[in-house]
């Protein structure tokens, strides 16, 4: 899938409510938060969320962040879902924030042709202090 449009995908009932809990989240979510939200709306299993999930991670409009083991709506129209993609996560005040830029995926590229290796997909994800928590 190349460039995507955040609001064009054809969802499933679960998958938009899934998509609609993560979007209006501060942050990132863990599957079970996400579960305790949808829990009114006919939620009642895990594996209804992990499914949602797993096509939206899928379509490029949610990422997995796996040192959080939780999931954050891709935020940004020219994120490519499937390519590279970098993260700051803020240790402090779990704020994550999405990066892109050619550099980042250059570099990561150029890693992998070095020692042979075609990466295809990469997730990159930077843990320390926000700018916000340095300064207060």
């Amino acid at each position: 899938m190349s460039e995507h449009s955040h609001g064009d995908a054809n969802l499933t009932r679960n998958q938009a409510l899934v998509l609609e809990t993560l979007s209006a989240a501060d942050g990132s979510l863990s599957a079970y938060t996400i579960l305790d939200h949808l829990r009114d709306k006919g939620f009642r299993a895990p594996l209804q969320v992990y499914r949602a999930l797993d096509r939206l991670v899928e379509l490029g409009l949610v990422h997995r962040l796996e040192t959080l083991n939780a999931f954050v709506v891709c935020r940004r129209s020219d994120c490519e879902g499937h390519g590279t993609v970098a993260f700051t996560i803020c240790k402090k005040c779990d704020n994550v924030a999405e990066l892109t830029g050619e550099e980042i995926a250059g570099t990561l590229n150029s890693v992998a042709v070095d020692v042979g290796f075609a990466l295809e997909k990469s997730t990159v994800e930077l843990r320390g202090i926000c700018g916000a928590c340095r300064a207060g």
